[in-house]
């Protein structure tokens, strides 16, 4: 690298520093001021100046792995730039997450032995045992502890941001890493200690009387290295940081765990926050209490409550009880004294008024107050006796003025719930911002602003109505940025990290923003289950039809696929209506479980295939055989092509289905009588060893009319009405039901029926939902449905299957939330 290529420099707190580092060689794309005028160059004028910024790349955290951290043993969750919501099932890891982000980036001093992955517990207690035995241990404890790994992208016109962090001279913009790793202070010092409370354990258990019953023997703590550093962990480990090298940075494998990179001996061992200074990191946690004047701030240390710091109204209630109230007798000093704060309250209102007047004005923009609500108004002033009561600042005009009548208002407290904790975050997030890109900085001392905001909030709707989940998630990213230092162009960013349970906050995000926590059993006996992180921005790859298809209808039925144990997919209407009922009544277990039902026609389940097969979700597609026979027709233009006509199912007739399901997803087979003749067990299958598939469709069953007969059903209804051919006769609320009546009195009359006929024109001319309607009236006044056999075999199966897939009772412990 040349003298001259050597131009240009930064500024690194207040001191111009020049770097060997190639920024630019273009004298117009130098925008330090410095720079410029050593060179000539003059200021940039303003159109310069956007035109530059409009084509610089902000820094972002791209990425972060996970190791060692609860049921994340080896993980990688990629950042979107502005949003990403982490959803999954109970227990899958979202909770983990957001802990380990807390625990790595704000609070290391919390740490604990049981954020460290249960399947380690065994090596680490395997260390002490050999201690005990006056051996060292192969094994070293610090493999065994939490470790994170943070990946920013940073383009190297930021480059003065992260000199400190730089893991070469050689880098020239992308990646850079860096690793968050416990390790232990002194080794010596815990093998000291350890042994020291394993000797007096011992002491005082071999002190028991042996004439006394045996089995009471006392078991005296700790009894393992886990059960001593149970709550010690954090006085014998530091968090250590690395710089990574990016050309060791690899993907995560084919099971989706992240290949983070060994560190080598002489690794660049960094400053102990590395992170100080680059990212702004705040956090709205689930665990929070918005009604007693509490705030989460980014040490998760609460601010003290409004009542604790004394405001002007607590101060006018105190001298009020003081002075006032509590003296016999008023005199010329207390009145004016009284006078002296109320004016003070005056001029305070008057300043308050304005200098929150935009956030009031942020909150009309967010659709606060609403339809009914009421207004919100800051009013610390002298109102009544009663207004000393309170010392909130935060009210609400519940009416106006008539006729110069005084306006009415309610303290904050009187305001429902869900619509205080709507205005307590956003609040949350507007401070948030203004304390990131307005920090507060003395005359002698200027506070940098970091290049970087990330706010985590943990499972927002803890707090918020179904409505207001929906209005929070839309709007919370457009409040973080709603400043006039944070345009387009501006070289800050902002990420929002926000984990969900919620189908309503999930929905209203791209697929491209989530990213799914999948629970994976364990590999083997004695390992604890774990949890991967699977990115849903590319399931459907170039297939972009599919991919609108499943995502509009997954927004638009406010489907909670994301956060379900199991997942059957249904034909139409009445499956949606009764297999509910089938499971309540007939599968009690399978009713404990978070199943979501899926209404897209049994034949489209397969455009969820590949979001299937990335979720791992055990699944259930009840559907029809749509049997058709090939028929050869002629053409418009002459000669002759070949469709497929619907027909009843019948055997031995050539005839082929024209599910696409059956065909191309499972079982793969296009005969009617391959799939007649199909086995129970082949119904189902382990796809690619990714999920579970049972695929239900109608099959031969016994003549109702006459036992020695076969039938093959078309619908689900009609398989319904073979099923309960008997109890559907007490159903007479609705046409189809009375037609059903009909044709068993017929029956009874001994009549010769041609009943799969008939009873396949009575449900293809039904109401199919007012049936299934009537059939659940039905059976609340007592009639028992019982399911067809085919969904009953599919519902069997499903129940099975998910008691095999429970997790072991060994959970993660503190992750029970996922």
């Amino acid at each position: 690298m040349t003298t001259e290529e050597i131009i240009h420099a930064f500024n690194l707190n207040d001191e111009h520093v020049e770097h060997p580092f190639r920024v630019s060689l273009i004298d117009e794309n130098i925008t330090c001021p410095h720079c410029r005028a050593v060179k000539g160059l003059g200021e940039l004028v303003d159109e310069e100046r956007v035109g530059i910024q409009k084509t610089m790349s902000r820094m972002k955290i791209d990425f972060v792995e996970v190791k060692n951290f609860r049921k994340l043993q080896r993980c990688r969750i990629d950042f979107d730039s502005e949003k990403t919501l982490l959803v999954g099932a109970n227990n899958s890891g979202k909770t983990s997450a957001m802990v380990a982000l807390r625990k790595f980036l704000l609070s290391p001093e919390d740490i604990e032995v049981r954020d460290v992955s249960i399947s380690n517990w065994t090596h680490i207690d395997g260390i002490g045992s050999d201690w005990e035995n006056g051996e060292n241990s192969e094994k070293d404890l610090s493999d065994f502890l939490p470790s994170l790994d943070v990946w920013l992208y940073v383009p190297l016109q930021n480059i003065h941001h992260v000199v400190h962090i730089l893991p070469s001279v050689d880098w020239d913009g992308g990646n850079i890493g860096v690793r968050l790793q416990f390790e232990l202070k002194s080794l010596d010092k815990l093998k000291e200690d350890f042994l020291a409370a394993r000797k007096k354990a011992k002491e005082i258990e071999t002190g028991y009387s042996p004439d006394e019953d045996a089995h009471a023997k006392p078991s005296i703590e700790p009894i393992s290295l886990v059960d001593f550093l149970h709550t010690k962990l954090s006085i014998y480990t530091t968090l250590k940081a690395y710089s990574l090298d990016t050309a060791k940075l690899v993907g995560p494998d084919s099971k989706g765990a992240a290949q983070m990179q060994q560190l080598e001996e002489d690794a660049l061992e960094l400053a102990s926050n590395p992170f100080k200074g680059l990212i702004n990191i705040r956090e709205i946690p689930a665990l929070r209490d918005f009604s007693d004047g509490k705030s989460a701030y980014a040490d998760g240390k609460p601010a003290k409550s409004e009542r604790m710091t004394g405001t002007l109204s607590g101060h006018i209630r105190g001298y009020y009880e003081k002075h006032i109230e509590s003296a016999d007798n008023i005199n010329q000093d207390d009145i004016n004294a009284f006078g002296a704060i109320q004016k003070a309250e005056n001029a305070f209102d008057q300043r308050l008024k304005h200098g929150l007047s935009h956030v009031l004005k942020e909150l009309e923009d967010l659709g606060v107050p609403g339809v009914n609500n009421p207004n919100i108004v800051f009013n610390p002033k002298f109102k009544s006796l009663d207004g000393l009561s309170h010392d909130s600042v935060v009210q609400y005009r519940v009416s106006e003025p008539v006729d110069n009548e005084r306006d009415q208002f309610l303290p904050e407290s009187y305001a429902g719930l869900g619509y205080q904790n709507l205005i307590a975050m956003i609040f949350m997030l507007i401070r948030f911002r203004q304390d990131w890109i307005e920090p507060q900085h003395s005359d002698s001392e200027e506070v940098a602003i970091a290049p970087i905001q990330l706010v985590m909030i943990e499972e927002p709707e803890a707090h918020l109505h179904a409505q207001v989940q929906q209005v929070f998630i839309k709007k919370a990213y457009t409040v973080l940025r709603n400043h006039k230092d944070l345009s387009e162009t501006s070289p800050y960013s902002t990420q929002l990290l926000v984990s969900t349970h919620s189908s309503h906050v999930s929905h209203e995000v791209d697929f491209s923003n989530l990213r799914y926590f999948r629970r994976l059993l364990p590999s083997e006996k004695g390992k604890s289950a774990t949890s991967t992180v699977v990115d849903l921005s590319n399931i459907y790859g170039e297939d972009k039809k599919t991919y609108r298809f499943v995502k509009r209808y997954i927004k638009a039925t406010d489907c909670d696929l994301f956060f379900a144990d199991g997942a059957i997919f249904v034909e139409g209407q009445a499956e949606r209506i009764l297999v509910p009922h089938f499971i309540r009544e007939h599968f009690e277990n399978l009713w404990g479980r978070y199943i979501s039902l899926i209404d897209i026609g049994g034949s489209n389940a397969r455009r969820f295939q590949p979001l299937i097969q990335a979720l791992g979700l055990t699944s259930l597609v009840i559907t029809d055989l749509d049997a058709g026979i090939r028929t050869k027709v002629p053409k418009t233009g002459g000669g002759e092509t070949t469709r497929t006509k619907k027909v009843p199912p019948a055997k031995s007739d050539g005839q082929v289905t024209t599910n696409p399901t059956l065909k191309a997803w499972h079982p793969k087979l296009e005969k009617i009588d391959e799939l007649l003749e199909l086995s129970d067990q082949h119904h189902s299958i382990r796809v690619d060893e990714n999920y579970y598939l049972y695929v239900a469709y109608q099959k031969q069953v016994t003549n109702p009319n006459n036992p020695e007969e076969m039938l093959i059903p078309r619908t689900f209804e009609d398989a319904l009405i073979y099923e309960n051919f008997d109890s559907l006769r007490e159903i007479e609320e609705s046409l189809t039901t009375r037609k059903i009546k009909a044709l068993l009195d017929r029956k009874d009359a001994g009549e010769e029926l041609e009943l799969e006929g008939e009873i396949f024109e009575i449900v293809n001319n039904a109401e199919k939902a007012e049936f299934a309607i009537e059939c659940l009236l039905a059976i609340d006044e007592g009639t028992n449905l019982t399911p067809p056999k085919y969904i009953a075999a599919g519902l069997k199966w499903l129940d099975e299957k998910l008691q095999e897939t429970i997790e072991s009772p060994l959970a993660e412990a503190g992750d029970s939330n996922g």
